[in-house]
């Protein structure tokens, strides 16, 4: 089976499931092989740290990954989701691969 990743690093998301339903962002990270993407300021959790040394313990907010089949592509044209492989559906124009950060 031959997967296409059609979600790249940088593209702007939105998210369809999860307790951040309907929140936008932009894609930190992908993990091909086991199709996660990590979207910033989404999908964080708490963590609570021990001291270790010089580094001060306490509660810390750690970001999650989310399946990729929980997010879509958002058009930057015309501002709607698409699930076309990085073609918008709606107005047509393909979504430009953004250069790395």
């Amino acid at each position: 089976m031959v997967n296409i990743m059609k979600i790249k690093k940088g593209d702007k998301v939105k998210i369809l499931l999860g307790k951040d339903r309907g929140k936008e962002g932009k894609v930190e990270y992908v993990m091909a092989k086991r199709n996660r993407v990590f979207v910033g300021g989404v999908n964080m959790y708490k963590r609570h740290v021990r001291k270790h040394g010089q580094v001060e313990g306490g509660i810390i907010d750690i970001p999650k990954s989310l399946d990729m089949s929980n997010v879509a592509l958002v058009c930057l044209n015309c501002k709607k989701t698409t699930r076309n492989v990085r073609i918008c559906k709606k107005c047509g124009k393909e979504i430009a691969v953004h250069a790395k950060a």
